[in-house]
């Protein structure tokens, strides 16, 4: 024998009951923590590049005396590297948030 169940929007339904929606309580921590992940993420993939490259240039300065060239070049591909990594995250997310929000 089918069990008969009500929904929370009303509808009822044969069998078990669907899980009902997440709260806008619950989405909206869900939310503040992809936010938190993403800035987390920003952080990463702008200090290291800027970080290994910077340094790696300051330390080739040092030896080569090529003072400042060598950080600046360093610097300048921190930069494009960061904004490559910083673009293909943000498009995945919104890629990843366009599917969910057609279903």
């Amino acid at each position: 024998m089918t069990e008969i169940s009500k929904k929370t929007n009303g509808e009822i339904t044969g069998g078990q009951a669907k899980n009902p929606e997440p709260s806008a309580a619950a989405t909206g921590r869900g939310m503040v923590w992809q936010a938190i992940g993403f800035a987390w993420d920003f952080g990463i993939m702008v200090v290291v590049p800027l970080v290994v490259l910077g340094v790696g240039g300051r330390y080739l300065d040092q030896k080569l005396d090529t003072s400042p060239w060598l950080f600046l070049v360093g610097a300048v591909v921190a930069i494009i590297i960061s904004s490559i990594l910083v673009v293909t995250r943000l498009s995945q997310l919104i890629t990843k948030d366009n599917k969910q929000s057609k279903q």
